[in-house]
């Protein structure tokens, strides 16, 4: 148990100051912690500059830091991906895994309670443990967007996602999972959107260590958007079945108002005329609609599973137990 390593993997878009405190404090907390203090620490920055950071030279004195960098600026959901993939030949079916952001905001404290199912049922090798947010300290604007966007995410896909960029996980799960091409469009919320049993652990959100986000509106919106994608099967069931319900209530409301018309006497005034016209290009619509999400649906799931048997094919020994 003593050779077990525990990898920290943190994108970073200029935050070596930030960074460089929180490897002190993580260090602190593994060594102040009876329980973890025998892990052998390892740290992989993923560089999302693409290179144009030049503080990330002063991160080689540090004899325990890795350092990837992307071609481009990927940001921070795609470039921990990048940087998980990169480092799997390093990593053992029993390491542990821990992503978190490079700024403080994910806190050091919190580490202890994240690992602590991982080593608790060493035995269950599929656990994923993930930061449920409890306590935030944006603005009020921010919060006030947020609670909207829950709203909206929560409709179309019938789930919430309240965890970020913390989670922790054995190697064995890393090696399987990041297969998936779910992970290309969204880290924090395809850890959520995969049938595998996720442990939430409360963790309040930290204060940035040192510097401003770079996060503005519009890339914070494009999180957002990129947030559904993996959950597109669920949206489109939900598309589907309201589209199919109001092409049916589109129909069975022009079948009432024919009926009146040919075998009553009753009087129909000129708006339900209109309103049957109306009815009538909105079920066609919502047919339509049904169509093409139906065949994009099919399109994406036959892609998103195109390369699995050559994936499979290029892991060694995927039916082998690991030794804790």
């Amino acid at each position: 148990m003593n050779d077990m390593k525990l990898w920290i993997v943190c994108p970073s878009y200029r935050d070596v100051a930030s960074f460089t405190i929180l490897r002190a404090r993580i260090l602190e907390v593994i060594g102040t912690t009876e329980t973890l203090s025998s892990l052998d620490v390892h740290f992989v920055l993923v560089d999302d500059t693409g290179g144009y950071d030049e503080e990330i030279g002063e991160l080689e004195r540090f004899p325990d830091v890795q350092v990837i960098t992307p071609p481009f600026n990927l940001g921070h959901q795609r470039a921990i991906v990048y940087g998980l993939r990169l480092m799997l030949a390093d990593v053992c079916e029993s390491d542990l895994l821990v992503t978190m952001d490079a700024d403080g905001e994910d806190r050091p404290e919190d580490l202890p309670r994240m690992i602590d199912p991982l080593r608790t049922e060493s035995g269950e090798r599929g656990i994923l443990c993930v930061a449920r947010r409890t306590k935030r300290s944006e603005s009020l604007s921010f919060r006030v967007l947020y609670l909207f966007f829950r709203i909206m995410f929560h409709t179309l896909t019938g789930t919430t996602v309240r965890s970020g960029n913390y989670a922790a996980y054995r190697g064995w799960l890393a090696k399987r999972m990041l297969a998936h091409p779910y992970f290309d469009l969204c880290y924090s919320s395809t850890l959520v959107s995969l049938d595998m049993a996720v442990t939430a652990v409360p963790c309040p959100r930290g204060e940035r260590y040192a510097g401003q986000s770079r996060m503005s509106m519009f890339r914070l919106s494009m999180h957002g958007v990129r947030m559904l994608m993996p959950f597109t099967d669920r949206i489109a069931v939900r598309a589907l079945t309201a589209c199919s319900a109001t092409f049916g209530v589109g129909l069975l409301l022009s079948f009432v108002v024919v009926g009146v018309r040919l075998f009553t006497t009753a009087a129909i005034p000129g708006w339900a005329t209109a309103s049957l016209l109306g009815l009538l290009i909105l079920s066609f619509v919502a047919l339509g609609n049904f169509v093409v999400l139906f065949a994009v649906f099919s399109h994406s799931r036959g892609i998103s599973l195109a390369s699995l048997e050559e994936w499979s094919s290029e892991q060694p020994g995927r039916t082998s137990t690991p030794s804790d």
